[in-house]
């Protein structure tokens, strides 16, 4: 009895310990970069006294403790990307915006000359931060897809501090994703029927090696996406590309 006891003690701590703790930290030329996942498709990078918020979503209290933002990137139009409701709860009175032009055309009136558009390929500085549009959009690119056509959303890669951050946004393993270089972390989606299969996901990842991977946005119409089963994926082949697990569903 003792013995299964101890079986189960040390199981539950082994899935606990898979995934990592919540924030965590990327050391870069001149400093270290914090990475504070969020929920679902949400997280805030902080450099030195700058911090983003991408895709604020899923209340207030989910950024209590966090230092109000100075940059609030947006990727895309449906709720769970453009969230007004959050963004009312939140400090966003310093804060610019950068954000696709179908999110300009659809955000509060009150956010409206906060914001910067940048259309897919261009780019902008804010804060000593390289802010770049990527395309993301679902295959096949035509005829276009009602959930994600391309033009309409950005994923972002961000140079800080010459780090490279990638920002997926709901896409799938489209040619720009598997064709992307040198990125330090890549934060990649994976829900079905809305963005890509774990497989999908893997299989772009190997193919341009980001040093550091999170799965994240991987909440489905069926579920949860089987991220312990994509960072074995990645990892079979690949041991050198850091998959870092952690849980974006906060319970309460």
């Amino acid at each position: 009895m003792k013995a299964g006891f101890l079986t189960i003690v040390y199981l539950f701590v082994f899935i606990h310990l898979s995934y990592s703790q919540k924030t965590t930290f990327l050391k870069t030329k001149n400093g270290t970069l914090e990475i504070n996942p969020i929920s679902h498709g949400s997280l805030v990078l902080t450099y030195q006294n700058t911090t983003i918020y991408v895709d604020p979503y899923g209340g207030a209290k989910l950024y209590k403790g966090i230092k109000a933002p100075d940059i609030v990137l947006i990727t895309d139009i449906h709720g769970d990307h453009l969230d007004i409701k959050t963004l009312d709860s939140i400090d966003t009175s310093n804060a610019i915006f950068i954000a696709p032009q179908a999110v300009a055309n659809q955000i509060s009136e009150k956010y409206k000359s906060k914001i910067t558009v940048l259309n897919n390929g261009q780019g902008v500085h804010r804060f000593d931060i390289f802010i770049k549009a990527l395309p993301m959009y679902n295959l096949p690119e035509n005829p276009p897809s009602p959930k994600h056509p391309k033009g309409r959303g950005n994923g972002y890669l961000l140079t800080i501090d010459a780090a490279q951050i990638y920002i997926s946004g709901d896409t799938e393993d489209i040619p720009e994703m598997r064709t992307l270089q040198n990125i330090d972390v890549a934060f990649i989606c994976m829900n079905l029927p809305y963005t890509m299969t774990i497989n999908q996901a893997a299989s772009a990842v190997l193919e341009f090696q980001p040093k550091i991977v999170y799965p994240y946005h991987y909440r489905g119409k069926e579920g949860f996406s089987d991220v312990e089963a994509f960072k074995n994926l990645v990892n079979t082949q690949n041991k050198n590309i850091e998959v870092r697990l952690v849980d974006w569903y906060p319970k309460n």
